[in-house]
């Protein structure tokens, strides 16, 4: 199968104005974008972050998303999820856009940790795509944004333990956790390097790598390709090789106009390793 024959995915992790960090996103522009290119569903997968963040990073504890949630200690609390405003504003979309498949969906950050209340959550709603991730690192006993703590900690010397050590909570997560389907970019760490102008080849960390797959397939989860970086080819053809079912496309788009980027280049590597669109084209790619 070509490049140029490949349809689009579906895409599986899109974020709006109910996401705390996407200020700028609309759900109505969103479903206008996808409704353009023709997907052939879309999944609104808001933030649920429980994590307390501490910020020490004045430049980051003065951003309009951080600054209204600190606590006096300096650590950031994520506004509490409008479900019922989530799930008014997905009928409103479905009728304004009723030949596109509108999903709901939630990106569920170490649902590991906060087990208790990641299961009263999900009883207020149905859910199609939840997708599971890691946004944190403890750090002293305290929970840190991996964001703002490798721009403004981490050293270069530091990049291997950084990896090796997001890698090993991963396993964590899939093994502690079984609330989410999806699990969403395993190269989280990685787009913090490359901000910072550094490297990495995940050849350099191929054990730790095939162990993290491994136990992705051994909890019979899928794999996301995350376009906001592009995914290494060698990660995808590491997933296919350890005996990953599927992969799930997702653009992490704050912003309605990067639904679907990077999608034609996504759908080539996955091809590439061995995996295939389904007859339902709202299927993940399976192998």
């Amino acid at each position: 199968m070509s490049a140029d024959s490949l349809p689009l995915p579906a895409d599986n992790h899109v974020h709006t104005q109910f996401s705390w960090d996407a200020g700028d996103g609309s759900m109505e522009a969103a479903c206008r974008r996808a409704d353009e290119i023709g997907l052939p569903s879309i999944a609104f997968t808001e933030h649920v972050d429980r994590s307390p963040w501490r910020i020490l990073d004045e430049r980051v504890a003065g951003d309009a998303a951080i600054a209204p949630h600190l606590d006096p200690h300096g650590c950031f609390h994520a506004p509490t999820f409008d479900i019922d405003g989530y799930f008014a504003e997905i009928d409103r979309c479905r009728s304004l856009f009723p030949d596109l498949r509108i999903l709901t969906g939630l990106e569920l950050g170490e649902p590991h940790w906060f087990p208790a209340e990641t299961d009263e959550l999900l009883r207020a709603g149905t859910f199609d795509r939840i997708l599971g991730s890691l946004h944190s690192t403890t750090i002293d006993d305290d929970a840190r944004l991996i964001d703002e703590w490798y721009a403004n900690a981490v050293r270069a010397e530091h990049d291997a333990d950084a990896i090796r050590g997001y890698l090993a909570e991963a396993i964590r997560l899939v093994e502690q956790s079984d609330v989410f389907e999806v699990f969403a970019h395993i190269d989280y760490v990685t787009r913090q390097i490359e901000r910072l102008g550094r490297e990495h080849d995940p050849r350099d960390f191929e054990a730790e790598y095939r162990e993290t797959l491994r136990a992705v397939r051994d909890a019979d989860r899928i794999l996301e390709i995350n376009t906001r970086r592009p995914l290494d080819q060698v990660i995808i053809d590491w997933w296919f090789e350890e005996g990953g079912a599927a992969v799930s496309f997702g653009s992490d788009a704050h912003v309605g106009s990067l639904v679907a980027s990077g999608f034609a280049d996504a759908s080539a590597m996955a091809v590439a390793a061995g995996f295939r669109p389904q007859r339902d084209p709202m299927d993940f790619w399976r192998r």
